[in-house]
């Protein structure tokens, strides 16, 4: 008969066997995790070249990509896959001394080209005379109609560092963030119409170009070519979307089986509409809803509050 002094000793032997057991292979884990990562996908995982690859850099680690633009020719990259609504974010550092007429574009499109039917969702970081502020202009457009401008100013100069840029896309709104505040929100009503882009898959662009002759106090500052090449920095992609597959994805409609196509991104959240009344009080430069002279009948979708 084993004594209970014996069974003791033999479950606490047992324990410790257990609990070193479990220990090494929390390190194991740990070590493996840590040695084995994954690798960051590379610029060629996600995007082609549009046009003028010489005037494409990456570092050299293949993390960070670089446009330029000289008097020649700018550059742009964009998605290899055409998505349908999701969470669409990238880094980039914009160009820092004298930038008027210069463009950086990051947006969405539904082809490669201004056609003429086209579904686009636009960020344009818009150049500057040496000591004045960036402007970032955003546009919407369905079937090719456009004219949807607001005009920002940022609370920070987006040439010293990396600021996180990002388009939320569902049935139900479309939110621009500038760092995951929202500066911009734009509202589908509960009923088909020609103002809100859902019908079709986007691709994900970005590219650097002159625009002198509007981008910079509407063209009255040209771009000085003796300081190019100007350029733009990216990094950090990501995307939580919808990958469209012929013909039609599984998530082509409606399914709340993703986060930002759920109740909670339909909406702005509590904290996200304080945000936005302090962009809507203090960084609102030109908003085409109160454009009147412009537009002496109001376009419908001005009537939807982004507050709902």
């Amino acid at each position: 008969m084993i004594s209970t002094k014996t069974m003791g000793k033999k479950a606490s032997s047992s324990s410790m066997a257990v609990a070193a057991i479990w220990w090494f292979v929390v390190y194991l884990t740990m070590t493996t995790t840590c040695c084995w990562a994954a690798p960051k996908p590379s610029f060629d995982d996600n995007f082609s070249i549009m046009w003028s690859e010489n005037h494409f850099k990456t570092s050299e680690d293949g993390q960070t990509w670089f446009l330029s633009l000289d008097n020649d020719t700018g550059c742009g990259f964009q998605t290899k896959q055409k998505y349908r609504f999701g969470w669409f974010s990238m880094k980039l550092k914009l160009v820092g001394g004298d930038s008027a007429g210069v463009v950086t574009a990051y947006y969405m499109c539904t082809e490669d080209g201004a056609g003429p039917t086209r579904d686009e969702l636009d960020f344009e970081f818009l150049g500057n005379r040496t000591g004045e502020p960036y402007l970032i202009q955003t546009n919407i457009y369905k079937n090719g109609t456009g004219n949807r401008e607001m005009r920002h100013k940022l609370w920070f100069d987006p040439t010293l560092d990396y600021h996180t840029y990002s388009i939320l896309w569902n049935s139900h709104q479309i939110i621009f963030f500038v760092d995951r505040v929202p500066v911009r929100v734009y509202k589908n009503a509960d009923y088909e119409n020609d103002f809100f882009p859902n019908q079709k898959p986007m691709y994900l662009f970005s590219s650097i170009w002159n625009a002198d002759d509007w981008a910079t106090r509407g063209g009255l500052e040209k771009t000085d070519w003796k300081k190019a090449p100007f350029v733009s920095s990216y990094k950090d992609f990501t995307v939580d979307g919808c990958q469209w597959k012929e013909p039609y994805p599984d998530c082509v409609s409606t399914t709340t089986q993703h986060w930002w196509d759920q109740y909670e991104a339909w909406h702005l959240t509590k904290d996200q509409k304080l945000d936005f009344a302090w962009v809507e009080r203090n960084l609102v430069i030109y908003d085409y809803c109160k454009d009147t002279e412009r537009f002496p009948k109001l376009p419908e979708e001005c009537s939807l509050s982004p507050w709902d």
